[in-house]
């Protein structure tokens, strides 16, 4: 369906505007009576040359609970600000009763992001986040199983830290 100068100005300001393509195939219909299918709205946004903005999405907002394990991430194993930099080591151990979490600068092969957990008895252990959004955990130690304490601290230093690279 060809639309006239005027219909397409009307496109052009509900794009400026930050419609979804939906929103603009809706009032298309509803205020010019022109029914286009998605498809055919969205050749028209390329046809005329403009770009849909982006919604920022909000920021999450930390839970209570990852808020209240705050004694998890010491300095020591924060993600370091500068991508360029090497990521944190974990030959120290832990602090008593605490869980220490590091990124990886390079992700392993097969993994979204991967690093090094140390566990609060001294263990460590290789962690890595597949594209299927699996955890895994490869013990340095064959056989070793972290307490359970260990494993929840260990999914909030993780989830602090991935949200620290905005992950």
């Amino acid at each position: 369906m060809n639309l006239d100068e005027s219909q397409r100005k009307k496109v052009t300001e509900w794009i400026g505007q930050g419609l979804k393509l939906s929103e603009i195939q809706n009032r298309l219909n509803s205020e010019l009576g022109a029914r286009l299918t998605y498809m055919e709205v969205r050749l028209l946004v390329d046809d005329l040359k403009l770009t849909p903005k982006d919604v920022e999405r909000p920021k999450p907002v930390q839970s209570a609970l990852a808020a209240s394990s705050a004694p998890v991430n010491s300095p020591a194993q924060s993600v370091p600000p500068n991508p360029a930099a090497p990521p944190v080591s974990t030959d120290q151990p832990a602090a008593p009763g605490g869980v220490s979490v590091s990124v990886d600068h390079l992700a392993k092969p097969g993994a979204v992001v991967s690093g090094k957990v140390t566990f609060s008895d001294g263990n460590r252990a290789d962690w890595y986040l597949d594209q299927a959004g699996r955890l895994g955990l490869a013990a340095q130690q064959p056989g070793y199983r972290p307490p359970p304490a260990d494993l929840q601290q260990f999914q909030l230093a993780l989830e602090a830290e991935l949200s620290k690279l905005g992950m």
